[in-house]
């Protein structure tokens, strides 16, 4: 099996080095950049993971997630290691599209375990053999399940479920990257946006409305617990 190959991104060249030596002793491939504007020009090599500090010079690494982001159709799974541990300087991360957080400081064996489970849930290769998922003008098929993003419409075995606006939006939201958790936060941003008054708790009643009204397939959308939601293809009901 081809190596993961993970960009390493820090301006401490101690730190890139200890991370880029134990991860290739881990059995992946690897390659350091020590500023924002060297690990961007260095995105063609198509990575598989980006380790990426927050605190760095004249662009940050929230900066540089939000530019790969924008110009990188992949999703390229990034995990930010710093240390900003604020639970907003967490939540920031997290909007712009990060799979995971590490604070500092930290063990090389923390890294190298959130490394694998971030890229067990995002290997393409993994979600493919699950799902069969179209990218197209109409949509997502998941099995006999599809969601069309054209007309709103789901349907199961090619019957029509009735759902409302923030069911469907849920629903395409985490069936549209599989494995991925997103967070409470994330979806309330995304579903409600700029609705104040909506609690977490809110969420959690959609959800389980949502469950119900698309059996068989209401246990894949599971709850991890302190993380949030996600659509996972390998628990079906």
């Amino acid at each position: 099996m081809k190596k993961k190959k993970i960009l390493v991104v820090d301006d401490e060249e101690d730190l890139c080095e200890i991370l880029s030596f134990n991860l290739r002793s881990a059995g992946f491939e690897t390659d350091v950049a020590y500023s924002a504007e060297e690990a961007y020009s260095k995105m063609k090599n198509n990575y598989d993971l980006l380790l990426l500090d927050v605190m760095m010079g004249a662009i940050s690494g929230f900066k540089l997630a939000e530019l790969i982001r924008e110009e990188y159709p992949r999703n390229i799974p990034i995990i930010f290691i710093t240390a900003k541990d604020q639970e907003s300087d967490k939540l920031k991360g997290f909007n712009i599209g990060a799979d995971d957080y590490i604070s500092k400081p930290f063990s090389i064996k923390e890294v190298i375990a959130r490394v694998k489970a971030v890229l067990s849930r995002t290997t393409a290769e993994d979600v493919n053999s699950k799902v069969s998922k179209k990218l197209s003008e109409s949509g997502i098929v998941f099995r006999s399940m599809s969601i069309n993003s054209v007309n709103k419409i789901v349907t199961i075995e090619g019957r029509e479920i009735k759902l409302t606006k923030k069911e469907f939006e849920i629903l395409y939201m985490l069936a549209g990257q599989p494995l991925k958790i997103f967070s409470r936060a994330q979806i309330l941003d995304s579903v409600w946006q700029n609705e104040s008054y909506v609690l977490d708790r809110t969420i959690d009643v959609h959800i389980a409305r949502l469950r119900k009204k698309i059996e068989p397939y209401s246990s894949s959308i599971v709850n991890r617990s302190g993380y949030g939601y996600c659509f996972d293809p390998g628990e079906e009901g």
